[in-house]
């Protein structure tokens, strides 16, 4: 993604570094090395600019830090070199659990509560010595137990005021499950971006015979949640829409929640089209997998799932089972998180790289400009069209 020209001459925050926990470690190199070449680009390093902001031109913005553990499974944050007058970017996954750690010569993997707990490790070992601190958290802590029903805890307004209380600024997120959980913090920043433009150019890139118009294409809501995503993909695209809801058991909870009976589907029909099933997380997959096969028993062309986080907590046996039967032409998810690397041997997965998008936010944000023009991708998508319509006449 460019370097945005509206702040061609504005000045960093502060010195900016790049805290990266164990659980994105790749992620976080590669979004670092963006940033060497942003900087390289940037207008700031004019030869004749001799008043070069501290910090500016590095070859490397990573922070040196570490959360060790002890025998018993506690742990500690530790940072390794000076932090003081920074910008700190602290990038964290939640949702790593290929990880592990030991207890009492136990072996057990890192959970998010784990991983949410060295965040605050780190965040305790700046001693308040950093100018301002960003977390960076693609998949959102507990993002899921957003609202409360009956005797609940809200976890995820509880985890975000936390944050607050021990010194973050910024908080910035990927696709919230609900973005209206940031009125827990009304007065901090909060940023949910989608990965829109990402979605659309590996589609692009990797699927054959695409055609994007109302008689080829559909957008598809997999449920009530998922409907605004829905509705701007096929605004954008100018295609139909449809949206499956979920008939559930309210008589009993299997898993922490109330199974679901029956997708039932609202829309015209899919006959002979591909239709883009567009959701924030592939968890189970259960609901997606079963929307992907009523959409084929509905003679829909090719079924092409975008989803911005691919967990996949029940494996992949069952994709692979429905890519051989034909429901699932490809699934598409980003990079943000952890994936099993045997996901990557699939020949229905795609990755939509965040790398580049995600330097561009941490750019933005260090140089304390608006970030609405990278908030919305509505332009970038209709160059992105024009330009693959162009190419297919």
């Amino acid at each position: 993604m460019p370097r945005s020209h509206s702040y061609d001459n504005a000045m960093p925050y502060g010195p900016l570094k790049l805290a990266v926990l164990d659980g994105c470690k790749d992620l976080g190199s590669r979004v670092n090395d963006s940033l060497v070449q942003y900087r390289k680009e940037s207008p700031l390093m004019d030869p004749s600019n001799h008043a070069l902001p501290r910090g500016y031109r590095e070859n490397n913005y990573l922070l040196d830090c570490s959360c060790p553990r002890f025998g018993t499974g506690e742990g500690k944050g530790q940072i390794n070199e000076s932090v003081r007058g920074c910008d700190l970017f602290i990038m964290v996954d939640v949702t790593n659990y290929s990880l592990t750690y030991s207890v009492c010569g136990f072996e057990n993997h890192m959970s998010p509560d784990n991983h949410y707990q060295d965040l605050k490790r780190i965040i305790s070992a700046t001693n308040g010595k950093a100018k301002r601190i960003n977390v960076i958290m693609p998949f959102l802590y507990e993002g899921r137990q957003h609202k409360r029903s009956m005797r609940e805890s809200l976890d995820c307004s509880l985890a975000l005021q936390e944050l607050c209380d021990m010194g973050v600024a910024n908080i910035i997120t990927f696709d919230a499950h609900d973005p209206r959980v940031q009125n827990a913090i009304p007065l901090h920043g909060f940023d949910s971006f989608m990965p829109a433009y990402q979605f659309l150019k590996a589609l692009i890139e990797n699927v054959p015979d695409l055609t994007i118009d109302n008689n080829h294409m559909m957008a598809i809501s997999p449920d009530e949640g998922a409907m605004e995503r829905a509705v701007y993909f096929a605004n954008i695209l100018g295609v139909g829409m449809g949206m499956f809801y979920k008939r559930r058991d309210y008589s009993r909870i299997v898993n922490g929640k109330n199974p679901i009976v029956a997708h039932e589907f609202l829309g015209e029909p899919v006959e002979g089209k591909d239709v883009l099933v567009i959701d924030d997380m592939i968890s189970s997959g259960e609901s997606m997998l079963d929307v992907a096969k009523q959409l084929k028993e509905r003679n829909a062309r090719r079924v092409l799932v975008c989803t911005t986080f691919g967990l996949f907590t029940d494996g992949l046996a069952k994709f692979d089972e429905y890519y051989e039967k034909g429901y699932i032409s490809k699934v598409i998810t980003t990079n943000l998180t952890y994936r099993p690397k045997e996901l990557f041997e699939r020949p229905y997965y795609v990755e939509a790289d965040m790398t580049t998008y995600l330097a561009s936010i941490i750019d933005h944000v260090n140089h304390d400009v608006s970030i609405s023009g990278i908030q919305s991708p509505t332009e970038k998508i209709h160059q992105l069209l024009d330009n693959f319509k162009a190419s297919n006449k």
